[in-house]
């Protein structure tokens, strides 16, 4: 197993801004893991949890919110990541096992940990791109366990806004070879520009057969929904006020762009999924959740 990390200086880890919303995630995902009617689990999410002072003291466990699923954030935004992260996972092993592709490259990694959890075959790399102070702390938490990555891991730490495709390929990633590329709650927090270059480029750097899997937010005025039960629980008991971190400019149609580049893509709610597995969100009124949709595309 080989991992390297090239190292940043001057960005945060996960005690402020977006870096805290992937302890949320972690949370999310400890409470889905424990779940008797479990979509995904992740054994590593709940020690993130209880390693960072920020969130020592959430819950890890249904059984320890109040209002159980009836509580907005640790029910149904909970639930919503984690069929979010079961449906990514899906697609991972799907891209790698059935397409028998070997690269896996995570934008945002934040504190994923499917090089570590998911049944990867041999030969496969895992990029992870996210910041320094992030991937610092998950190496901490998981070297004080006894995890250990299934699939050779690459931490690259930079900022999705700094030149990642040149420390992608120097990092040893192969543009030639087919890869799966996932971008998991992370480009409603980028300026479109950014979502933009990000897309382009992961065109410029497929092969054919490439898969990509990202979510993005359709809703062109976002402020509307400040008000939504999902976000006001979440700025009222955890002090984060999503709307204040996501980019409300309006959003590039990158769907059509790959489209119009010979990709081949296809748009969905997260509750079509919710119907497919027979558990996970259904829409509410002023539902934060609304314009959020999964984009999967492969290259022709």
């Amino acid at each position: 197993m080989t991992e390297t990390a090239q190292q940043s200086t001057g960005v945060e880890g996960v005690d402020g801004g977006v870096g805290v919303t992937a302890l949320l995630v972690a949370a999310a995902r400890a409470i889905e893991t424990h779940r008797h009617d479990s979509l995904a689990r992740d054994v590593h999410a709940e020690h993130f949890v209880r390693a960072a002072p920020a969130s020592a003291n959430w819950p890890v466990r249904i059984q320890q919110v109040p209002d159980g699923d009836a509580d907005p954030l640790w029910g149904r935004f909970a639930r919503y990541f984690g069929l979010r992260t079961r449906v990514l996972d899906d697609f991972v092993l799907r891209s790698v096992h059935g397409k028998g592709m070997r690269q896996v490259v995570l934008f945002g990694a934040g504190l994923d940990t499917r090089a570590y959890r998911l049944d990867l075959p041999s030969g496969c790399v895992v990029y992870e791109i996210d910041r320094a102070g992030v991937l610092a702390f998950k190496r901490d938490v998981l070297d004080g366990t006894s995890a250990r990555p299934k699939a050779a891991r690459v931490a690259i730490a930079l900022d999705l806004r700094a030149d990642w495709a040149a420390a992608l390929t120097e990092s040893g990633f192969d543009p030639a070879a087919p890869s799966v590329w996932l971008a998991e709650g992370l480009l409603f927090y980028l300026p479109a520009a950014a979502e933009t270059h990000l897309v382009d480029t992961v065109h410029r750097l497929s092969a054919g057969g490439s898969s990509l899997a990202y979510e993005v937010k359709l809703e062109k005025d976002l402020l509307s929904y400040r008000h939504s039960p999902l976000y006001v629980a979440t700025k009222e008991q955890l002090g984060i006020d999503l709307l204040d971190l996501f980019d409300t400019e309006p959003r590039p149609d990158s769907a059509g762009s790959l489209a119009g580049k010979g990709w081949f893509t296809s748009v969905h709610t997260p509750f079509e999924f919710t119907h497919r597995h027979g558990r996970g969100p259904l829409p509410e009124q002023n539902d934060a959740l609304e314009g959020n949709r999964w984009v999967f595309a492969e290259k022709g």
